[in-house]
């Protein structure tokens, strides 16, 4: 059921029972409350498990010295997801939909099959380091990974938008414990600040570990999943042009939120740089601090990485079913029940299972995995943005009103070059290793 907001004094909610409100103060609550969740989400979410990685290794390898990355990032993420809220509201359809009616069934198939890639190889990610941290618990993988699988599989199968929604902000807010986590490590707060505001590169000068590193952390902080996600998160609430005011608070909130929490990671992270602890995984890390900082903050390391893999998980692979679902002209919607939309929920429960399958087989080498899909992420981000870019220009589509005006196209297209030039970096490294030595 649409979630709407009446003009005067009654608001009919989901269960349709009116609710008196009597200022408006408390009519703009109320439709901030029911617009509130897909901004949050889909920001928070990307900090998954090759975020919690990517964050704290550059904390662990540089210290403060990438801080100022996270500062440049925010505003880019807020107006990337800004175009995706408008162009949802907008459009009412996923954002597959979209490219496929706007460019055609080629551009239309070359995006899905980028966005099913990258999400697949992503969930591998959420799910090695699901194996990485309970197994330091001494969880068997074998029991930690398919019993992760099944629970993420129960969460979106009981046929109510708002009640996945609920589960999902709640994992959100637990990511606030990285804030108990940076104060117990005692930072100085005045390098802090410097760092967060002054660039600086870190004493080896650029080298190819450092361009890889700072990639990897675009790639992990503006995701392709992310732009199909919160379109399809949009059309699922089926908010409208009035919303459009809250859906873009939300996507400010989730922005500010996530780079905080991002921030204190690497915070965390860089705890191992000045005690010069050496770790190549979270886990690592959460085991070597512990005579240091005691059981809690170990403990909570642990189970912050598991929260990122579920939050990740279970985003990434509905931005998979709901994409699919789409173009192939499924039902797919949380709404529906199990058998009322079978081939949407079965691409949600192949792809949490066949990524819970590889990570299962001995010797992978999961680290690796994580920090490279991050890394691929990045790559085949400007091609996911120059669509959603072309879209916001479409005057036949959106209408003088609500297309870009020339300030957001400015801005777009110097992130989009941006976002090249990062992987021409990438494959220079590749290709003549010493150019940065």
């Amino acid at each position: 059921m649409r979630l709407e907001v009446a003009e005067i004094e009654v608001v009919t909610t989901p269960a349709s029972k009116g609710v008196v409100v009597r200022h408006n103060w408390q009519r703009h609550l109320l439709t901030f409350l029911m617009v509130f969740g897909p901004g949050l989400i889909v920001m928070e979410a990307d900090n998954d498990a090759g975020a919690v990685s990517t964050y704290m290794q550059a904390g662990g390898q540089y210290g403060l010295h990438l801080l100022w990355i996270l500062v440049v990032l925010l505003p880019i993420c807020y107006f990337v997801q800004e175009m995706v809220a408008r162009l949802g509201i907008a459009t009412g359809k996923g954002h597959a939909a979209m490219i496929y009616e706007r460019f055609g069934k080629w551009w239309g198939r070359f995006s899905l099959f980028d966005l099913l890639l990258v999400n697949f190889l992503t969930l591998i990610t959420e799910f090695a380091a699901i194996s990485l941290a309970l197994g330091a618990i001494g969880v068997s993988p074998f029991i930690a990974v398919p019993t992760s699988a099944l629970g993420l599989t129960l969460m979106v199968v009981t046929g109510s938008y708002l009640r996945w929604e609920r589960i999902v902000i709640v994992l959100c807010l637990m990511d606030l414990t990285w804030f108990a986590l940076v104060f117990m490590v005692h930072p100085s707060w005045g390098s802090v600040a410097r760092s967060t505001v002054m660039p600086t590169i870190p004493s080896g000068g650029i080298n190819s570990s450092l361009i890889f590193l700072i990639i990897a952390i675009v790639g992990t902080t503006i995701a392709p999943w992310q732009l199909f996600f919160q379109q399809s998160c949009v059309a699922e609430k089926r908010l409208r042009f009035a919303d459009l005011k809250w859906a873009r608070l939300d996507t400010l909130i989730g922005a500010i939120f996530t780079v905080s929490v991002a921030g204190a990671m690497m915070l965390v992270g860089n705890y191992g740089y000045q005690h010069d602890i050496a770790f190549q995984d979270p886990a690592q890390f959460a085991g070597a601090v512990m005579p240091m900082l005691g059981h809690f903050a170990r403990n909570a390391i642990l189970l912050l990485m598991v929260n990122a893999a579920v939050l990740g998980t279970t985003a990434i692979s509905l931005a998979s079913a709901w994409a699919y679902g789409e173009v192939k002209g499924w039902e797919h919607s949380l709404h529906k029940k199990l058998w009322e939309a079978p081939g949407f929920y079965a691409t949600y429960i192949a792809c949490v299972g066949a990524a819970a399958a590889i990570v299962l087989i001995p010797h992978v080498p999961l680290q690796l995995v994580i920090i490279s899909v991050q890394v691929f992420a990045g790559l085949i981000l400007p091609s996911a943005i120059i669509f959603l870019q072309l879209l916001l220009n479409d005057r036949e589509l959106l209408g003088d009103r609500w297309v870009n005006r020339p300030w957001n196209n400015t801005i777009n297209w110097t992130i989009i070059i941006v976002l090249f030039a990062l992987s021409l970096l990438l494959a220079a490294q590749v290709v003549l290793p010493q150019l940065f030595a």
